[in-house]
This record gives C-alpha cells, sequence and structure tokens, in this order.
C-alpha cells in the first residue's frame, strides 16, 4: 500500500494506462489509509468510500476500452467541503448546512467527473472559509500531519492536512484571502490560488464573492499544472468568469528561469516575521538566482493597509451572501420559535459559530446607513490602490517573491482566544486575493522544529504558465522535494 499511495497524479497515470494497478485498487489503498490514520488527522468530514469504488469501477473499464482517458481519469482525489457535489453531503463544516445534500453539481465537479476522477470524499475547514486554522469547523479540529499538536493552516486545512498525510492524491480548496497557499505552506505541499475568474466559481458556497477563487491543493507543481489544466476555463453559469483561453499549463514547466525577472518586495520582510521564515524565503530568491533568475527589488507601498481592506470587504461580502441562511428553505431551523423574526434569530444564533457570527456582525456594520462610505467605499478605493501597485510592480518583473506567513504553523488552540492574531497571519496572502492575482506556495525547507515553510511565487493576471515555471524550477532547487511526515 505505502507504494501506490507514494504516487503522484503523473505517476499514478502511468501505472494505471499501463495497467499495473487499477484505479480500484489505487482507490482502496487511499480508503485503507483513511481508515487507519484518518482519526488522528481528522481531514475528512465525510469519506465516500461507496462512491469512489463505483468511480474507480468506471475508470478501470474506460481504461480498458482502449480510449482516450483523461490525466485524472481514476485518480483519487479529495475535495473541500465548500464545493457542492450532487447527491453527496455539503457542510461547509457548519451546523448550518449539516444534512444539507444539494441537489446538482459545481462546475469544477462536473469537469473531474468527466475526466472520470475518483472522488474520495469531502475535506473540513473552517466554518464558511472563514478563519486561517481549521478550528473554526463545527465538528473537529484537523491536525497538521508533521506534528498533530499543531494546526494544519485554514481555511482548507483538511485538503492541505489530506495530500500532505498522503490520505489522497490531491485536493481542492478554495483561497478568499489565503486560505489556499497558507495551510499549504504550513503542511508542506503545494497550493495556488489562480487569477480571479479562471476557474468557475459556480457551485462554491460563497464567502466573499469579489475575492473566492477555486484551486489546486497537491504534492508537487507538477500535479498542480494537471489538476489545474482539469478544472480552468470559461463557465456562462459564473457571471466573473473570464472567456480567456486555457493554455497547456504542463508544457510551460520548463528548466532554467534564465531571463526571467523576479521582484521582491520590501514591504513582506517586515517586523513580525520570523527569522527563520525569512532565512528560509530568502535562500529560496537564492535559489532562483541560480537558476538564471534576476532578482529585482520593487515596492507595493500600500501593503500596510491590506488586511484593515480585506476585513472591511470580506465581511460585508459575507453578511450578504449568507442572508441566505435563514432556517426557511434549507438548512438548520431551530426549535421552540415564537415568530418568523424569532425563528430567524434564533436559527442563525444557534446554526453560525462565533467567528462566522462575528464577520456577519462586522460586515453590516460597514454596510449600515451612514457608514458605508466611511468603511465600504474607502475601503475599496484603497483595494484600487492595492492593484495598482501590483501592475507597477509587474512592469519591472514577470514574478514576485515573498513569504507565505509569517512563521510555520503554531500550537492549537494558539489563535482561538486572539482572532486579530490569526486575521493579520494572511498579511502576506491577502493582497493577491484584493488583486485577483495568482499566487502560489511552493515548499521551501524546514524550520528547526521540523516544521515546513513555504515561499510565495505571485504572478500577473492570467500568467499561471509563467507562474508555474518559477515554482517549478524552485521546487526543483530545493530540498523540499518528495519530503512528507511519517504518521
Amino acid at each position: 500500500m505505502k507504494e501506490l499511495i507514494s504516487k503522484g497524479i503523473g505517476e499514478a497515470r502511468e501505472l494505471l494506462d499501463s495497467r499495473r494497478i487499477s484505479a480500484r485498487e489505487l482507490t482502496e489503498a487511499y480508503l485503507s489509509r483513511i481508515e487507519s490514520l484518518d482519526g488522528r488527522v481528522k481531514a475528512y468530514v465525510t469519506v465516500t468510500g461507496e462512491r469512489a469504488l463505483e468511480d474507480a469501477e468506471k475508470a478501470d473499464r474506460l481504461i480498458a476500452s482502449g480510449e482516450n482517458v483523461g490525466p485524472l481519469t481514476g485518480i483519487p482525489l479529495g475535495i473541500k467541503d465548500v464545493i457542492i457535489t450532487e447527491g453527496i453531503r455539503t457542510t461547509c463544516s457548519s451546523r448550518m448546512l449539516e444534512n444539507f445534500v444539494p441537489p446538482f453539481n459545481a462546475t469544477v465537479m462536473d469537469l473531474l467527473e468527466q475526466q472520470g476522477a475518483v472522488m474520495l470524499g469531502k475535506l473540513n475547514m473552517d466554518e464558511f472559509a472563514m478563519g486561517s486554522t481549521t478550528e473554526n469547523s463545527a465538528f473537529f479540529n484537523t491536525a497538521n500531519p508533521w506534528d498533530t499538536n499543531r494546526i494544519p493552516g485554514g481555511s482548507s486545512g483538511g485538503s492541505a492536512a489530506a495530500v500532505a498525510a498522503r490520505l489522497c492524491v490531491a485536493a481542492l480548496g478554495s483561497d478568499t484571502g489565503g486560505s489556499i497557499r497558507q495551510p499549504a505552506s504550513h503542511c508542506g505541499v503545494v497550493g495556488m490560488k489562480p487569477t480571479y475568474g479562471r476557474v468557475s466559481r459556480f457551485g462554491l458556497v460563497a464567502f466573499a464573492s469579489s475575492l473566492d477563487q477555486i484551486g489546486p491543493m497537491t504534492r508537487d507543481v507538477k500535479d498542480c499544472a494537471i489538476l489545474l489544466q482539469a478544472i480552468a476555463g470559461h463557465d456562462h453559469r459564473d457571471s466573473t468568469s473570464v472567456p480567456v483561453d486555457v493554455q497547456d499549463y504542463a508544457a510551460a514547466l520548463e528548466e532554467g528561469l534564465k531571463g526571467m525577472r523576479v521582484g521582491v518586495p520590501e514591504e513582506y520582510f517586515v517586523k513580525g516575521l520570523s527569522s527563520e521564515v525569512e532565512k528560509i524565503v530568502r535562500d529560496g530568491i537564492s535559489r532562483l538566482r541560480e537558476q538564471g533568475a534576476e532578482i529585482v527589488p520593487v515596492s507595493l507601498p500600500h501593503t500596510e493597509y491590506a488586511v484593515a481592506v480585506y476585513y472591511i470587504i470580506a465581511p460585508a461580502e459575507a453578511s450578504s451572501n449568507l442572508s441566505r441562511f435563514d432556517g426557511v428553505r434549507y438548512g438548520f431551523r431551530a426549535e421552540g420559535y415564537e415568530n418568523l423574526v424569532d425563528m430567524y434569530r434564533k436559527s442563525r444564533s444557534q446554526g453560525f459559530g462565533e467567528e462566522v457570527k462575528r464577520r456577519i456582525m462586522i460586515g453590516t456594520y460597514c454596510l449600515s446607513a451612514g457608514f458605508y462610505d466611511a468603511f465600504y467605499l474607502k475601503a475599496s478605493k484603497v483595494r484600487t490602490l492595492i492593484a495598482e501597485d501590483f501592475r507597477r510592480a509587474f512592469d519591472k518583473c514577470d514574478v514576485l517573491a515573498a513569504p507565505v506567513t509569517p512563521d510555520s504553523a503554531p500550537e492549537r488552540g494558539e489563535m482561538t482566544d486572539d482572532p486579530l492574531k490569526m486575521y493579520l497571519s494572511d498579511i502576506c496572502t491577502i493582497p493577491v486575493n484584493l488583486a485577483g492575482l495568482p499566487g502560489i506556495s511552493v515548499p521551501c525547507g524546514l524550520d528547526n522544529r521540523g516544521m515546513p515553510v513555504g515561499l510565495q511565487l505571485i504572478g500577473n493576471h492570467f500568467q499561471e504558465p509563467m507562474l508555474l515555471k518559477a515554482a517549478y524550477n524552485l521546487e526543483l532547487a530545493t530540498d523540499s522535494i518528495g519530503l512528507w511526515p511519517e504518521l
């Protein structure tokens, strides 16, 4: 079994196509590992074992038929539980949707099913994707496989932990302010937030509609390119989806960075950044130089306002998006209410967790009469300034290199009583979402506690091929390829 679960997408594809293993054998190996180890990691909210074996048998029949199969045919994947799955419980790790079974698929799920991918189950997260630790799940905390006393990051903590612990070949996450890149860094996997509009958001339960984006979480950059290829593209059901041609991402993975300009923003190396993280990240940037890249200093002067801007815009949009959860049409409904208003109040008070309620209140306040101009409108203007900073930086460079988080994964409970500390942990990732840019976290080394540290690369709009090329060469130049925790 260990040999089977050690294979990434590309290696598993070769074994499946040559008929040396079957998709059923591969799927059974992962289901067995989930059964034996997920009690310690707690990555899965729902394991769809029966469905996975059916998907695997379909994949085996397709492979046996000799037809052209896709790169993901028969590949077992995990799906963040914020992505709608037809006939399979989708909870958003919230009591509000604990028993919700959707009648349709998200677009990304349709695309994966068309390729014959195997879904192992739905992965734990911070409730409605609000949090950076996966401790805001209504069900249980997910552990970091490198040290089960530490958090995996969030909100896609279940996805990152599952990939790191080899509980799936790869996974899908979502990123609103760093929710793919930050847990990827903490768990030592590759995590990519594509350009806003590159991947359909249809069927992604909305947190902040102008910021949310689905993306891949994988073992290496090649697998990231393959999974992104499968889910990228225009979707008429998503009004924010952009009709830009999807390039061959795997073909962009060339060795050598000669001629590439890598910008290093001084504002990302500030007080509060762990000295160990800074050293590992700067060593990674030096590796990029050794690969032929030119290192260029750049400035993003409005970075200091990003967290404040985000925590006005994101909660404001959340306040609007989460108003649909009212106990009437679907989801949790409280008992013992006296009238309609009392039902609304009790259902939302009991159905939502503390962090979700906190953000709804912040957002409602920012949008209320007399405060809209002072908060939301002003934040939107500063957001434009942040985007302009990036535009000017990309006049001087092709990609940017920076830390993902100020420190490696903290111990469980360290942030639960200090929301501000949790909010500030996303200071390096939030600006990318505000500007709608693609970003990727690539494992770059281990700190003295043996915990992974990622380096963040940021690209211009729809320049995923350039970003993946830089990430691939960084991966080749580091010693972290193939490192994974022994649970």
